[in-house]
């Protein structure tokens, strides 16, 4: 196989969310894919191969594979596995080189990494024991609040005097905005004090690496035009927003396939 014709796929399989990218040589994405992982990972792998198959019309068995994420050892077809760390500043240092520091925020976890000049991770920490700074956080307060999880950040924006939420536990935070809601306080400064809580709790994260700008945020709260816009505050900077904020560790993925094989 010529150099110009080799391809390869990453796989990110995630607690709530599994992706697929296939690049070519280039770095050009041919094909992508995201679903919710589901009951049963092994099936969303199967059905993000099969969507990156039919849009490519390319047999993905000869391809070199990457899987990244909690499910990537059940990815019978991958070539070889490597930790999302990696994978991330591997996907945002080819699409921002001068980014420095990534702040990824997922469903069920959340992780900041400081990177090199290399573009490769120099220290990281990540905070997957407790849902208090991830998209489940905001999924169940958004609940409790009677709103849609996309109508959240919004309807944050609207306050001018956010409540402050003290509890770092979901389970008590939850308690503590149903208590908030019943002295009367409004959906608006409740949805802003939720979304601030979880901003400086990533920011606590962040300092423990050393915040070093550019900035960048990916995962799925990335999209959250609250949650930017508190972190940002938080974190003194700018956030830099990939296009696709919830696919560059399957993108970092499929570029070590590329690199590796």
């Amino acid at each position: 196989m010529k150099d110009e014709d080799k391809l390869g796929v990453g796989l990110d399989i995630g607690s709530t969310t599994a992706k697929g990218v296939l690049i070519d040589s280039t770095g050009r994405v041919i094909a992508s894919h995201l679903q919710m992982t589901g009951a049963s990972a092994p099936r969303s792998v199967e059905s993000i191969l099969s969507a990156l198959k039919e849009t490519s019309d390319l047999d993905l068995f000869d391809i070199p594979t990457i899987s990244t994420g909690y499910g990537r050892n059940i990815v019978e077809i991958a070539t070889d596995t490597v930790t999302e760390i990696t994978c991330h500043a591997v996907g945002i240092s080819r699409l921002n080189p001068e980014i420095r520091f990534i702040v990824d925020v997922g469903g069920q976890d959340s992780k900041v990494m400081r990177l090199g000049s290399n573009g490769r991770p120099a220290d990281f920490e990540l905070n997957d024991k407790c849902s208090a700074g991830t998209g489940r956080f905001l999924e169940v307060m958004a609940r409790v609040l009677e709103v849609s999880i996309e109508e959240l950040g919004p309807l944050a924006l609207e306050s001018q005097a956010p409540c402050t939420i003290s509890s770092t536990c979901t389970v008590f935070a939850e308690s503590e905005v149903v208590g908030r809601i019943g002295a009367g306080e409004t959906p608006t400064d409740i949805a802003a004090g939720v979304h601030l809580a979880m901003a400086s709790k990533i920011g606590s994260l962040a300092r423990r690496v050393g915040i070093k700008e550019p900035i960048c945020i990916t995962g799925g709260v990335a999209k959250n035009p609250a949650f930017r816009h508190y972190l940002s505050k938080e974190l003194g900077g700018e956030l830099w927003v990939p296009e696709n904020p919830q696919l560059t560790g399957a993108l970092g993925a499929a570029y070590l396939a590329l690199e590796r094989h």
